[in-house]
């Protein structure tokens, strides 16, 4: 596990794990101070090479370790404190002999505090910063352990100075590390989780745009629908004592109108609810009818078009005639702006449904954009609020979009 890993669990593990950690911890420093006071190390640790004062100190020098979360300046002075008992009474009292005497016995006196002062340079934040108070608290510490040093030897304590401030200079440098490393991967957990919210409002913000303009053209529907009706109504109110067949043909197609302007309505604007654009213009969809027009307005503008139709061809019910339009249209200028110049669309008509695909070639190295954009996401919402479906797919160097709307009008 890298080193910035293993530090970053020290902060953001659970309070479970976090205890055994610091346990851990605890009884590492312990078990190594008492290892380094044994004269000689574990492999040779008894009962006979360690004193009891030197036990007792060495453990207050770890176990306050446990507590470290809580009282992390404290947990530092009472390591310190234990460390320069030490130090004034002399420990390691016995050269280990060679060249790791020099380096083991100041090791074994300020393992505690180094780790503890690890932590507490690690663990400092904005809201506690490490201070010019802070930095007068830890020289304070570190003259009081040179001091008792000093008085143990009867002289300048060059080695102690030499391996402890090393050390407590390295602890401290690698605990500013660790809580910088942490803040920047906040910060970027914060930036993440603000980009997903933000790419969550434009989508929810997309489908609200989509909604209100298929409301606008549900609503011009229905008010044509609405005023047929009132036409024929009227018409067949004023002949039907001259032509009551007339008059009752003009009721049937009353009847048939209002049921798919009913159905229309029941289907889509009960799950919407937007305004009217402030300019208060109102945009008339066409249908197929209009797909020629469509096809020669992309045509003019560089996209090669091939349409194909399958199946019996046949007028559908006004909001699939609208929806199967807009998906078309919406489908073709991506493919002219993210395609390579040529489309490919079919329409299938099937006896309760209308299938549309749309083909088109993309550049090497696309990106594919069945995941994301405005376009697709208006393109989906429209299909599911008529009952249908909306599946795209990239590969192979060619992008495919497919659409089954359910038509639901009735046909002669």
């Amino acid at each position: 596990m890298p080193l910035t890993t293993t530090a970053r669990s020290l902060f953001v593990t659970r309070p479970s794990s976090r205890t055994i950690l610091d346990a851990a911890i605890t009884a590492v420093v312990l078990a190594a101070s008492l290892a380094r006071l044994s004269h000689g190390g574990a492999a040779r640790l008894d009962a006979h090479d360690l004193d009891l004062v030197g036990a007792v100190l060495a453990t207050f020098s770890a176990l306050p370790l446990l507590l470290w979360r809580r009282f992390t300046l404290g947990v530092f002075l009472a390591t310190a404190a234990a460390s320069v008992a030490m130090a004034g009474i002399g420990y390691p009292d016995q050269p280990i002999g060679g060249p790791a005497a020099a380096i083991l016995g100041p090791a074994a006196v300020t393992l505690g505090p180094t780790v503890a002062l690890y932590l507490f340079a690690a663990s400092r934040d904005r809201a506690a910063p490490w201070t010019m108070h802070t930095t007068g608290i830890v020289v304070g510490v570190f003259a009081a352990y040179m001091s008792a040093a000093a008085v143990a030897q009867a002289g300048f304590p060059s080695l102690e100075l030499l391996h402890t401030g090393l050390a407590w200079a390295v602890a401290w440098f690698a605990g500013e590390r660790t809580r910088l490393r942490r803040e920047q991967m906040a910060a970027l957990e914060q930036r993440a989780l603000l980009t997903a919210q933000q790419a969550e409002r434009d989508r929810q913000l997309a489908v609200a745009e989509e909604r209100a303009r298929i409301a606008r053209d549900l609503h011009d529907a229905a008010g044509h629908a609405i005023s047929l009706i009132a036409v024929r109504a009227g018409a067949a109110r004023l002949r039907h004592h001259q032509d009551p067949d007339r008059s009752l043909r003009a009721l049937e197609t009353i009847e048939e109108l209002a049921r798919q302007t009913a159905a229309e309505i029941d289907q889509v604007v009960g799950t919407l609810r937007e305004p009217t654009p402030a300019n208060g213009a109102v945009e008339v969809p066409p249908g197929l009818a209009s797909l020629d027009t469509l096809i020669a307005r992309h045509t003019a503008t560089g996209l090669e078009v091939m349409l194909t139709s399958a199946g019996r061809s046949r007028p559908l019910a006004a909001t699939a005639d609208r929806t199967v339009y807009r998906i078309l249209q919406e489908a073709l200028t991506n493919a002219a702006r993210h395609g390579t110049g040529s489309a490919t669309v079919e329409i299938m008509f099937r006896e309760a449904t209308v299938e549309l695909t749309v083909t088109n070639p993309v550049r090497a190295g696309g990106t594919p954009r069945s995941g994301g954009g405005h376009g697709l996401i208006g393109m989906l919402e429209r299909a599911r609020l008529l009952g249908g479906s909306l599946d795209t797919e990239q590969a192979g160097g060619t992008f495919r979009l497919h659409a089954s709307l359910p038509d639901r009008g009735h046909h002669a």
